[in-house]
């Protein structure tokens, strides 16, 4: 980052300003909504402040500047039209040690000031560090019409609870999840249509009901998600939102700071790539950590790059969290072989796809499936190996076709399997019915 992200108290603190214009109106305007007690140094205030002291009272100062006025100042701003000025107030505020702010010029500022979304007491500030003053204009804009107004009633209603909160519900990982279940559960809707007397009547109801859990740990979650090819514009919805409310990250050396920067800043992160002897994690200890932070009542967050069952050994992770009563989420990236077949010829990397316990994917291969079983048993693979077909997956009308490498294709042209069809090879395939993460119809499955 080029700069630091803070907010100030100001209330009652002493700050100045050094000129007049829209510029000084603007800034004005927004330390006086924030308490300070203000002295804005110019000969004349012009039109802007002169309205802006129809509603706020502030000092005005027509003399000129002198060091003496720093004095007590927490901040300043030169926002005069004579570059000269500015740079006098810079160089006072400088040997005052007082951070200070000059209007257009980037080069000249300790800080910089944001575009605001004001949802008093909830702010949402926004800033290109001065590279792109249009682009904060136009995101402002867009959160403007997206975060409705009574976000700020929300935040109130949240900071007048926080206090009982913190003290009926003792353990902090259970109180987390209450306040999120809190604010984006039934009690913040009865607040966004204002209905107070239903949303406080909601809130003890659940505060009763939390309090007598005492400080016991939740139960544990575990995320397998993909993370695609690295991209972060790749990421699923679902996935941004498990990376937001685990509170660990087992990570390895395929995942990105785009994709790091993304998970919640308080959750512990693992690197589980290599330590500092430079010996991988093994899979085994990677399954027992999964276990351990999840029946600490943690939400465990593993990370892997693109698919967690494309090359990612996902199969063994949930296997060992279905034994041990684990509850677990999978959350597929963007990762896929295509089984398409060029010129009549499927040209496809035999070696690197036929290597012990592991899974391949390959998307819409249901026309070359004989190419592709035959391939897989003619380049050394095991025709036992388990094989499946997938019509329509994760729709309602899905149906899994389940074999091996030498029956699939008799099996899908018997159920008349059409596209789209996704064609699974290996061990994965196998844990299908132990672990049904995605239940067939009966009707629908074949075997």
């Amino acid at each position: 980052m080029d700069h630091l992200p803070i907010f100030l108290n100001v209330n009652g603190k002493r700050t100045l300003i050094v000129g007049n214009g829209v510029s000084a109106a603007r800034k004005a305007d927004l330390l006086l909504r924030a308490g300070s007690d203000l002295t804005i140094v110019t000969p004349e205030l012009g039109e802007e402040l002169s309205q802006l002291a129809e509603s706020y009272s502030f000092k005005h100062q027509a003399t000129d500047l002198t060091a003496g006025d720093l004095d007590g100042c927490m901040i300043v701003f030169g926002c005069d039209r004579d570059d000269s000025v500015n740079q006098n107030l810079r160089e006072l505020a400088h040997a005052a040690g007082i951070p200070v702010n000059v209007s257009d010029k980037t080069e000249d500022c300790d800080f910089i000031m944001p575009a605001v979304v004001d949802r008093t007491p909830l702010l949402i500030a926004i800033s290109s560090g001065g590279t792109s003053p249009l682009l904060v204009r136009m995101l402002k804009a867009r959160f403007e019409t997206t975060i409705p107004a009574a976000y700020g009633r929300l935040a109130e209603f949240a900071g007048s609870y926080r206090d009982r909160i913190k003290e009926l519900i003792p353990n902090m990982t259970r109180r987390r999840r209450f306040w999120e279940t809190m604010v984006s559960g039934p009690v913040s809707e009865h607040l966004f249509s204002s209905q107070l007397e239903q949303a406080e009547s909601l809130m003890e109801s659940n505060l009763q009901e939390a309090a007598l859990a005492g400080d016991q740990p939740p139960a544990g979650e575990v995320y397998l998600v993909g993370t695609g090819p690295g991209d972060p514009d790749l990421l699923t919805f679902r996935a941004l939102r498990l990376m937001q409310q685990a509170d660990v990250v087992l990570y390895d050396r395929l995942i990105g700071d785009g994709i790091l920067n993304l998970v919640r800043r308080d959750a512990r992160r693992v690197y589980v790539g290599k330590l500092k002897n430079n010996h991988t994690v093994s899979q085994e200890e990677i399954g027992r950590m999964l276990i351990d932070l999840a029946k600490q009542g943690k939400r465990v967050l593993r990370l892997k790059g693109g698919d967690p069952f494309v090359f990612g050994r996902g199969g063994e992770e949930i296997e060992a969290l279905s034994d041990n009563g684990i509850a677990f989420q999978v959350v597929p990236g963007v990762t896929a072989v295509t089984g398409h077949e060029k010129n009549g010829e499927l040209n496809l990397n035999w070696d690197s796809l036929i290597q012990p316990r592991q899974t391949v994917v390959l998307y819409m291969g249901l026309t070359s499936l004989e190419a592709i079983t035959s391939g897989f048993i003619d380049h050394g693979a095991d025709p036992d190996t388990p094989a499946a077909v997938i019509e329509n997956g994760t729709r309602a009308g899905q149906r899994v076709i389940s074999g091996t490498l030498e029956s699939l294709l008799e099996k899908t042209s018997q159920a008349r399997v059409k596209s789209p069809a996704l064609i699974i090879v290996g061990s994965v395939v196998s844990l299908r019915e132990k672990l049904s993460w995605f239940a067939n119809r009966p009707e629908d499955e074949q075997t």
